[in-house]
């Protein structure tokens, strides 16, 4: 894949970005924290935080790092940056202004990847980028930078609660085929992650949705079977 900037230039806008923003790395991590904290100690009012400080992120991403930033050093970002803000209203949409979407970890083998995702973006990506030489600032920040910010999506989205709209992957999904493509250009290993959450994630969700329709239709053939026998 050819890019229209060096690896050079992309480190660079990475480590001004860093630079400028600060400390909302740290403001990210508080946010992700409590999403996490909000899933296991679930309130009347947890999944409506819970996808406001997703829809934080997705726009800060939006409009911060992709218009602000990453459109220096490439106009595709225009785009981009485009999708990240129509994600993040998305959520604020369904999740907050309507009850369309709740998270709940509960015990089975999609709560369990889904939280192996969510561990990859807040802890082993940070600590692989700094092994392969992509330490602070000159690296992805969780919650401020796209790729560690998808990842923690799918795992997010993969502790649902309810049956998910599908329309909320597709952009998650396209950006992990757009970021790992340029990560292999970049040699940002990291962001295999990336990909392996996005179309794991997306297939994994897809498959909990099927089953979820599957218990429901069995759940309302039974109420109507206890309906005739009575």
């Amino acid at each position: 894949m050819t890019l229209p900037f060096t690896v050079d230039q992309f480190m660079s806008v990475f480590k001004q970005y860093n630079l400028a923003v600060w400390p909302m790395q740290v403001v990210a991590y508080i946010m992700g924290t409590s999403i996490l904290f909000l899933a296991v100690k679930k309130t009347k009012y947890s999944d409506k935080l819970i996808f406001a400080f997703l829809s934080f992120f997705w726009l800060w991403n939006g409009v911060v790092y992709h218009l602000m930033n990453f459109s220096s050093i490439n106009k595709a970002a225009y785009i981009f940056g485009t999708l990240f803000v129509i994600q993040g209203i998305m959520f604020l949409a369904l999740g907050v202004f309507s009850n369309k979407l709740a998270v709940q970890i509960n015990p089975g083998i999609f709560s369990i990847i889904g939280s192996l995702f969510v561990t990859y973006a807040m802890i082993i990506y940070p600590v692989v980028g700094y092994f392969l030489g992509h330490g602070y600032p000159q690296s992805p920040s969780f919650g401020i930078a796209p790729c560690p910010t998808t990842i923690f999506t799918f795992g997010l989205l993969l502790w649902a609660d309810k049956k998910l709209p599908l329309k909320v992957l597709w952009i998650p999904l396209a950006w992990s085929f757009i970021g790992f493509s340029a990560a292999l250009s970049l040699g940002i290993w990291e962001d295999i992650g990336l990909l392996i959450a996005g179309v794991t994630g997306a297939a994994l969700i897809v498959l909990k949705n099927k089953n979820n329709r599957f218990i429901i239709n069995e759940a309302n053939n039974l109420c109507a079977k206890n309906q005739i026998d009575k």
